[in-house]
Parts: structure tokens; C-alpha cells; sequence
């Protein structure tokens, strides 16, 4: 300042760069802060900044005061007097390079400065540390994050925030998991603290286990008449490899199939086991108390159903019988009954002295004699024997009461 009013260098045509390099990270806003000086009899009435890309990329204006010509991640932040900053917004990879400012006054052509800072662009970075050296994170390791920025002096930054699925869960560059388990499985990133939107590349942490929480569930089957169901069920990262199931009696084990899902036989106690590349588990036997309850219930349907079919055939049997007998026990009248006391049986009989006319005589009439015999149920003291007076001369009736 002493200088400037003396009036030895400020009177000078020159561009000051605060920082000849500059590191941005990847998303970030970073500023370039430049300052120029002039003759105090002169006026400056144009700024133009130019990117300076390496040789193999074309260099590009970014920003001309005369024709306001700029993107809206790149704004002039100075002015036409002395300063002259540049700020870039969501620094992208492409931005990297050399950046020089130019300016010019009305009586002066363009000055530009020789010497233009450099702009460096990087990624948040995580590094993932493990104790063991397999490619999987298996549960009960140590595992430990450390999110870097490498525009931080010291490599790591204390203004970072952890996230895991979205939600943030620690402050500081290293995440430790002393034992990790699967809980914490997620995708994690890390954020610059001061500027927002700012994030690592995702990280996906993996856990995997054993199986855990195997069991067996009894489920009856849909099909009417079919056996129950038995399913083996098990957590496990990576999935289930294998199932096995065992039949259990009081003296052996007895392995009886290798699906999920298993028809018993005629066993009444069952377990799976289970198993992946990190371990296997059984799960408790299971006694199937219900399936012979159901085969009882069964059994004692079939039978009521049975006796009761039995008891409807006797007792309709027992009813037609008595109604048969209440039809014959029905009360007679005295004719009926006397029809029902005496059988009558006709005869034709031949008189023994004219049966050799008969033989002789075609066309003759042979006398008839007619017996009636009448058995009556009750037996008379006395034989009656009664001609009927309105027979023929030529019939005989005779009548025999016994």
C-alpha cells in the first residue's frame, strides 16, 4: 500500500493471482480470486477469462464483459476496477486446466496476464480396510471406511459426513465396524460437510453370514384327503445351498429328502438342516402330534358313520315288520271268519251203477253227484248231514260237517 502511494508500482499494468494452484472436488463450487491494476488515468472497459486446456482439448472463452458470453456454472464475481474473481459452480472433471485473465482500457489495447492459475479436479475417494483378506465382508470382521479428499493439505478432512442408504450416521473421515454384522449392510457414501450435494462414489458393504434362524413350519395341505406340509425356512447371505431332512426315532436318524419343501412319510418327528459357503444350522425337531389325531379323527368318522347307517337299517327293518303284523291282527267280520273256518272242496262224482251208461251213450246226460266237505277249525259233538232241497232230481249234494 506504502508503494501504491508513492505512486512507484501502481501505476503498472498487471494481474495478481492469489493461488497459482487450485483444487476443487468433483460437484463443488470453487473460486478463482484474481485482482488486476492500472494506471489511474486509465479505464478499464473490458475482463475476458479464457480456459487454457491441455493440448489435446481446445481452449474456450468463458467469460467476456463486452459480450456477457457465459455458461451458468461460470460467473464474474469482480468488477472493472481491481477485481476481477471468477467462480465456478459444480466443478465438473473437464474444468481442470489453466484459466488467464485479460482486460483492456480505452487507450490501451489488451494486457493479459502471463501467468494463469490451475485448476485441478478430484473425487472423494473411500477406502475400504478389512482384516481378512477374502473378497466378501463375512460377518464379525473389522471393516473401516475412510472417506479422502485429496485437495485436504493432509489427505483427510474432519469437515465429512457419512451416509448410509441416504440417512447420515457419523461425522469425521473413518467409519469404523470393530465386528460387523449383518445389520449393517448398505450403501455408503461420504459428503463434504460445507458444501451440499458433494458425494463420494457409492459404496455397497455386502455382510454376509451363515444361516441363521432356521425353522420348521406345519402347514395342512389344500388337496382334501392329502398329507400335511412340512417347510424348512433359514436366513442366510449368500441364500440357502442346501437342505437336508432328517426322520427322528428313539434309536436312529434317518436322512429322507433335500427340498425346502418335504411330504412326511409316516414318521412323527422331523428336522432340516441348512447350510451355504459360511456355515450350516439345524433347526428343532418337530413332532407331527396332529397328523395322528387327524388319522383317530378320521377313524372314529368312518365308524360313527357306520353305526348310524346300522341303526337307520334295523329300525326301518323293525317298523315294516310291526306294520305288516298291524295289517294281519286287523279286525274280521263273522263271514270272513266262517270262509276262513270251512274249506270247501267239490267233487264230481259218478254214480256207480250208471257210470257204464256213460261209456255207452254218447250225448247222455250222466247224472252228477256233487260232495261238499266242510272242515270247520272247531270240531262239533254231532256229524250233521243236510240234503239241500233246491237241488236237481238228477244231482245229489251231500254235506259232511266235521
Amino acid at each position: 500500500m506504502l508503494l501504491c502511494l508513492a505512486g512507484v508500482f501502481c501505476n503498472r499494468w498487471r494481474v495478481e493471482y492469489q493461488e497459482r494452484h487450485i483444487c476443487a472436488v468433483k460437484g463443488s463450487s470453487v473460486t478463482v480470486l484474481c485482482s488486476f491494476y492500472h494506471p489511474d488515468d486509465q479505464r478499464v472497459n473490458r475482463v475476458v477469462w479464457d480456459h487454457v486446456r491441455p493440448r489435446h482439448l481446445k481452449g474456450r472463452l468463458i467469460f467476456d464483459s463486452r459480450l456477457r458470453k457465459a455458461t451458468e456454472r461460470f460467473q464474474y464475481v469482480g468488477n472493472k476496477h481491481h477485481s476481477c474473481s471468477l467462480k465456478i459452480h459444480q466443478v465438473m472433471q473437464n474444468d481442470a486446466g489453466r484459466y488467464i485473465l485479460t482486460f483492456n482500457s480505452y487507450k490501451r489495447d489488451a494486457w493479459r496476464g502471463k501467468v494463469g492459475p490451475t485448476l485441478k479436479v478430484v473425487d472423494l475417494e473411500v477406502l475400504v480396510t478389512k482384516t481378512n483378506r477374502h473378497e466378501t465382508v463375512k460377518e464379525g470382521d473389522s471393516v473401516n471406511l475412510t472417506c479422502i479428499n485429496r485437495c485436504d493439505s493432509r489427505g483427510l478432512s474432519s469437515a465429512l459426513t457419512w451416509f448410509k442408504n441416504g440417512e447420515a450416521v457419523n461425522e469425521g473421515a473413518v467409519l469404523y465396524f470393530s465386528n460387523i454384522s449383518s445389520t449393517d449392510s448398505g450403501n455408503y457414501t461420504c459428503s463434504l460437510r460445507t458444501q451440499a450435494g458433494v458425494t463420494s462414489r457409492i459404496i455397497n458393504i455386502n455382510v454376509e453370514y451363515g444361516p441363521k434362524n432356521t425353522s420348521v413350519s406345519v402347514s395342512p395341505s389344500t388337496d382334501a384327503g392329502s398329507n400335511i406340509t412340512l417347510v424348512c425356512s433359514s436366513h442366510s447371505n449368500p441364500p440357502v445351498e442346501n437342505y437336508t431332512w432328517f426322520e427322528v426315532d428313539d434309536e436312529d436318524i434317518v436322512e429322507v429328502g433335500h427340498e425346502p419343501v418335504f411330504l412326511p412319510g409316516d414318521g412323527d418327528q422331523y428336522l432340516c438342516s441348512v447350510s451355504n459357503r459360511h456355515g450350516s444350522q439345524n433347526s428343532t425337531v418337530v413332532a407331527l402330534k396332529n397328523k395322528g389325531h387327524r388319522a383317530t379323527f378320521s377313524r372314529d368318522v368312518v365308524a360313527a358313520v357306520v353305526a348310524v347307517a346300522v341303526i337307520l337299517i334295523v329300525t326301518t327293518a323293525i317298523a315294516v315288520s310291526r306294520l305288516n303284523k298291524q295289517r294281519n291282527w286287523a279286525p274280521q267280520t263273522d263271514s270272513e271268519k266262517e270262509a276262513k273256518k270251512t274249506d270247501h272242496v267239490n267233487w264230481v262224482v259218478f254214480q256207480k251203477d250208471e257210470s257204464h251208461k256213460k261209456t255207452q251213450c254218447e250225448g247222455e246226460i250222466a247224472e252228477l253227484n256233487y260232495a261238499t266237505l266242510n272242515f270247520k277249525m272247531e270240531r262239533e259233538s254231532n256229524m250233521k248231514q243236510q240234503t239241500d232241497p233246491r237241488n236237481d232230481d238228477n244231482v245229489i249234494y251231500s254235506t259232511v260237517y266235521w
